[in-house]
C-alpha cells in the first residue's frame, strides 16, 4: 500500500479519536485550552511511535517466533507504561510547568487505548516496519489534530452565549459528535 495512503487515512479516516473513539478521557480532559492540549497531543504522540517503534519488533521477532502471540496486549501495556515513565522524566526536568499542568492526565497515556490500539492494528493490518511506522505518525498526528480541533472549539464556546441547560458537559460532547461527523466525511477520500 502507498505509505502516503497509509498516512492520510490514519490521520483522517481512520482517527483514533473522532472515528475510533479511543482515548476520550485526555480528550476531553485536557482540551481546555490549546497550549495544555498541544502539549498532551505531543507527549502522547511521541509515545505512540516509540511504542510502534518497539512493540513491532518485539511481536514479529519474540512473541511470533516463540508462539506467544496471545502474551501481546500484556507486553504491549508494559512497553507503553515503561515508555509513559520515561516521557513523565524528561518532561519534569525540561518543561516543569507542562509537567504540572498536565497532573494526572499525563499518568494516564499509559491507560490510553489509543497507543495499544495503534499497535494492534498495525499488526492486524498485517504491514511491514516502515508501513507501521507511518500508521504510527499518522495516528499522531490525527490525535494531534484533534486535540488541537477541541482546543480551539473549547475557547471559542468560553466567550459565545450557550443555553444554560447545554453548558459544560453536554455541549462538549455535542461538539465532539460534530467535530466526529465532520471527520466521518474523509471516508470517501481513500479508497
Amino acid at each position: 500500500m502507498d505509505l502516503f495512503k497509509i498516512f492520510l487515512s490514519s490521520m483522517l479516516v481512520d482517527n483514533v479519536v473522532l472515528i475510533q473513539f479511543l482515548a476520550l478521557c485526555p480528550f476531553i480532559g485536557m482540551t481546555s485550552d490549546v497550549n495544555k492540549s498541544v502539549g498532551m497531543g505531543i507527549a502522547t504522540s511521541f509515545v505512540i511511535i516509540l511504542a510502534e517503534a518497539v512493540t513491532f519488533p518485539l511481536y514479529h521477532f519474540i512473541l511470533a517466533p516463540l508462539n506467544l502471540k496471545f502474551l501481546q496486549t500484556l507486553i504491549f501495556i508494559l512497553v507503553i507504561a515503561s515508555l509513559v515513565q520515561l516521557v513523565e522524566f524528561y518532561l519534569k526536568k525540561s518543561a516543569p510547568a507542562l509537567y504540572s499542568s498536565m497532573g494526572v492526565y499525563l499518568a494516564l497515556i499509559t491507560t490510553n487505548c489509543a497507543i495499544l490500539a495503534v499497535t494492534l492494528n498495525a499488526i492486524s493490518k498485517e504491514y511491514n516496519f516502515i508501513e507501521a511506522m507511518v500508521y504510527a505518525l499518522g495516528a499522531a498526528a490525527g490525535f494531534i489534530i484533534s486535540m488541537i480541533l477541541m482546543a480551539g472549539v473549547r475557547e471559542k464556546m468560553k466567550i459565545s452565549p450557550i443555553p444554560k441547560f447545554l453548558q459544560g458537559v453536554p455541549i462538549m460532547f455535542i461538539t465532539a459528535a460534530l467535530l466526529s461527523m465532520s471527520f466521518g466525511g474523509f471516508s470517501g477520500l481513500i479508497r
